[in-house]
């Protein structure tokens, strides 16, 4: 089985990358964290990574909006690398900040070019206020590589700009070509509002993919829940062997194993 080589990005405000780092691990991947100063200076390149991750936080104290300011450096600094790291087949994936991140900088809904235009975006939640809680999804036929063999999740949610937003042409767009991963429902699999969408999201959207389905953002923590003892109710409900979210790294694990 080939070595799955997973470059954890972070940098100022990161938080999230050290349960990110022991997911990708716990399903079988090499990681290693790299500074984005690291790769805009040249010390770094993303040459022998099949993934890319940005995970969650504050990245820059949020400061403008939330990831913008390290969705400029992607966008601006490393525009040409990741067109290219993206065009030979490998994979991106952006949890809560990173989704973030992954919006502003154009490298959804896609396809990304250097110089491509935002086309939709993240912003504050409904409620107008930061939503720390857990909820379902659900996964409709999509085609991301991320999701083999999943249908739904149970995952925290830890965000004050998680409200999915997009012109009614490029969101159609995204309904056709199958590009909504993730959809927040209630215990009964069905779409509701408050507090099951937490943020106020059109079309209850969580989390979308590109067109080739090799690049994922989702606002919910899959690496939250990597554990069975991370369920909030386990010991009412049973221990299980993992956690739901591990299903998301070992599907991209598995697809380039």
């Amino acid at each position: 089985m080939a070595t799955v080589n997973v470059c954890i990005l972070r940098t100022a405000g990161t938080n999230c990358d050290l349960e990110t780092d022991f997911a990708f691990q716990k399903a079988g991947a090499a990681t290693k964290p790299v500074h984005i100063n690291q790769l805009l200076r040249g010390r770094a390149n993303l040459a022998g990574y099949q993934v890319i991750v940005i995970p969650g936080g504050f990245t820059y104290g949020d400061d403008i909006a939330a990831g913008k300011i390290l969705a400029n450096e992607l966008r601006y600094g490393l525009g040409e690398q990741l067109h290219e790291f993206i065009d030979r087949g490998g994979a991106m994936l952006g949890i809560c900040n990173g989704f973030q991140v992954l919006v502003k900088a154009g490298l959804l809904p896609g396809p990304f070019a250097p110089g491509v235009q935002q086309k939709v975006t993240l912003t504050n939640n409904d409620s107008a206020r930061f939503e720390d809680r857990w909820i379902h999804l659900a996964v409709p036929p999509n085609k991301s590589i991320f999701t083999d063999g999943i249908s739904s999740l149970y995952l925290p949610v830890a965000h004050g700009e998680g409200k999915f937003v997009a012109d009614p042409l490029v969101l159609q767009e995204i309904i056709d070509s199958r590009q909504i991963v993730f959809r927040y429902v209630n215990e009964r699999g069905d779409e509701d509002g408050y507090p099951w969408n937490p943020n106020g999201s059109v079309h209850s959207i969580a989390g979308i993919c590109d067109d080739s389905g090799r690049v994922l953002g989702l606002m919910p923590h899959p690496e939250r829940h990597a554990l069975g003892v991370q369920h909030p109710q386990w010991t009412r409900h049973g221990l299980k062997p993992e956690g739901d979210g591990m299903a998301v790294f070992r599907s991209v694990v598995k697809y380039y194993s």
